[in-house]
């Protein structure tokens, strides 16, 4: 049987930059549901939405960073968003938040509903940045 090549469009990057501020999880998360929706993700931008507000608003609360870079990259039906700082010496990890606070679920959240999620460092002679990234994949119709 001959072989049928696959009709997938290119990857597509796209690079967000935001101040660090109050005001910028709301910019982000919005910005990256458009991205999604224009790509024809449209099941992908809610989770997106929730997951890029808890990951700047991780940034804003615990890092002195002055900006914040959104790296997205889409291709074949899944979206990989990284969040990035210049804190690499905190490391993130999901906790166990007590039923009345009202932060520290964001990580957990993102193991939760992602399909993959991590935490990547960028070297020079020494860490220099850190990424959150998290990849979200739309469900395969049998």
């Amino acid at each position: 049987m001959p072989e049928v090549a696959e009709t997938t469009e290119p990857p597509y990057a796209y690079r967000l930059s935001a101040p660090n501020s109050p005001k910028s999880p709301r910019v982000c998360r919005d910005a990256i549901a458009a991205l999604l929706q224009a790509n024809d993700l449209h099941d992908l931008a809610d989770t997106a939405k929730l997951l890029v507000s808890e990951a700047v608003t991780n940034v804003n609360r615990h890092t002195n960073t002055q900006l914040i870079h959104i790296d997205t990259l889409v291709r074949d039906r899944i979206a990989t968003i990284a969040v990035r700082d210049d804190s690499p010496d905190r490391h993130p990890y999901p906790r166990d938040a007590a039923p009345d606070e009202e932060g520290g679920r964001g990580l957990f959240l993102m193991q939760e509903l992602a399909y993959a999620w991590g935490v990547t460092w960028e070297y020079r002679l020494r860490p220099t940045s850190k990424h959150i990234w998290f990849e979200l994949r739309e469900p395969v119709n049998e």
